[in-house]
């Protein structure tokens, strides 16, 4: 069972425990997720199966879209709701300056990663650190928001959608929000909506999975790794030489052992990343052409090779 599945992950399981009980349900052991959420986090989660693990990676660098709920007024060690309070202050703001406020971080600005995090520094996780007590300084990284908009204002509280980058940390947003209005703040509540191609409202909670399973239609929401691709010219091999290179992980030049791609746009084609399948129709991976030696090199392989 090869490909991707939209996961709702409810409150209350880490991101490793949907994978656990995945490989439970699924009875494999060859399963990963795309990146992680808090345990009172819910949304959606796409889990890699089979070959399809070698995308967790490459979907955790796409852009993600969540719904945040924060809560001005209250700053904890965690940036959430869940942490201890480190301070209480007067909520003195209109609803025009804390929209202002929200708004003023769209675009690339530099984020400081939260104690409470699963990152490294000299070997040893934030989290860790911070569980023992320890504060260590840490360096402000660039992060992007895409877009932001503020869905309700019921002071101390707003509800915001946010599109953001990879490596953001909507907690820290929600606490720069609020340090920004001078009041601070942390994040009451937070549900991802989409990542990538992958939508909640699609997702599927582990009891449907289940469920899906028992009645034999799981295969039905499974995604082919192809697709999360398609947006790729598609490079087809030639029967014989053609399938043997690309079935060894070797590149190959157009011309001798690939037919034209499917858009159909002629021989002197040639995208720089395509998909690549060979002659009977079978996913082999993602290849790139190489300007200088003039043949597709593979950039990653999920049929064949290595």
């Amino acid at each position: 069972m090869d490909g991707i599945i939209n996961v709702y992950k409810e409150k209350g399981y880490t991101s490793h425990d949907v994978v656990a009980k995945m490989r439970g349900i699924l009875k494999m052991k060859k399963i990963g997720h795309t990146g992680t959420l808090d345990p009172e986090a819910e949304g959606v989660l796409p889990i890699c199966l089979g070959s399809g693990t070698k995308l967790c990676g490459m979907l955790t660098d796409k852009t993600k879209t969540y719904r945040a709920g924060l809560l001005l007024g209250i700053e904890t060690d965690t940036q959430d709701i869940t942490g201890a309070v480190l301070s209480k202050s007067p909520v003195c703001v209109t609803e025009e300056e804390v929209k202002a406020a929200a708004e003023s971080f769209l675009g690339v600005y530099m984020q400081v990663p939260p104690m409470y995090s699963a990152l490294k520094i000299n070997g040893k996780r934030l989290y860790e650190l911070a569980r023992a007590g320890k504060e260590v300084e840490r360096q402000p990284r660039p992060v992007e928001i895409c877009s932001l908009a503020v869905e309700m204002v019921d002071l101390p509280r707003m509800t915001f959608s946010v599109t953001c980058s990879k490596g953001t940390y909507i907690r820290t947003l929600c606490s720069d929000i609020g340090k920004k209005l001078g009041c601070g703040g942390c994040m009451e509540m937070l549900v991802r909506t989409r990542v990538d191609r992958f939508y909640i409202e699609n997702s599927l909670k582990l009891s449907e999975i289940e469920a899906l399973r028992d009645s034999g239609q799981l295969l039905e929401h499974i995604v082919p790794v192809d697709k999360v691709f398609s947006e790729l010219p598609k490079l087809v091999t030639k029967e014989g030489e053609g399938d043997k290179l690309v079935h060894n992980g070797n590149p190959f030049f157009l011309e001798r052992s690939a037919v034209c791609n499917a858009d159909d746009k002629g021989a002197a084609y040639r995208p720089a990343r395509a998909r690549v399948y060979d002659s009977v129709g079978r996913f082999i991976g993602i290849y790139e052409y190489d300007d200088i030696k003039r043949r597709y090199q593979p950039h990653k392989l999920f049929l064949g090779g290595s």
